[in-house]
């Protein structure tokens, strides 16, 4: 049996062994990442006939977390995410597709704030392994690039450059553990 067929059936995500995450440019001259600690997901797989697969991702925008409070605190308000409004970030998919060799497009829409767009994430299918539990684990990973922009996240401050202390374009990352429950 392939990782493929074994893929089939409904997954829900692991959240202690799955990190959503994302990056930016700070000042230009850096990096900084961060995620959300508060997750939850799920996967329905059906490999036969791919319209029938589907995914769902929730985001408790509270936990983001990029190691620093002040700017974690910058990030729940109203500059930024506006928690107390919009505490949630959410994806459902519309469509899933393999576009290559344990490679998925999974398109559909995703919410921040009180902003839907469609988006295409590009999936890979690390593998499949019974954990030590004898549960059966899949592994999940890849990026995206949005413009934050595009969902209502404009707050930026102008650097005497001409560039800008955070940056417009945001990668988000996908590292997915999830466990079979049918």
């Amino acid at each position: 049996m392939n990782d493929l067929d074994r893929v089939n059936g409904d997954w829900e995500f692991d959240a202690a062994h799955t990190r959503i995450g994302f990056s930016a440019r700070h000042a230009m001259v850096t990096t900084v990442r961060g995620s959300f600690n508060d997750i939850a997901g799920n996967l329905h797989v059906d490999t036969g006939t791919p319209s029938n697969s589907s995914a769902r991702v929730i985001l408790r925008v509270a936990s983001i977390d990029t190691r620093n409070k002040q700017r974690d605190d910058h990030l729940r308000g109203p500059d930024f995410f506006d928690a107390e409004r919009w505490p949630e970030i959410t994806f459902v998919s519309s469509h899933i597709e393999e576009v290559d060799d344990n490679a998925f497009a999974v398109t559909g829409d995703l919410t921040i704030r009180d902003v839907t767009q469609q988006v295409v994430i590009p999936l890979a299918l690390i593998g499949i392994e019974t954990d030590a539990d004898g549960k059966l684990r899949a592994g999940f990973e890849g990026t995206r690039r949005l413009q934050r922009r595009d969902y209502g996240l404009e707050w930026n401050v102008p650097l005497d450059s001409g560039g800008v202390l955070v940056s417009e374009k945001i990668t988000l990352e996908f590292e997915i553990s999830a466990i079979k429950v049918s």
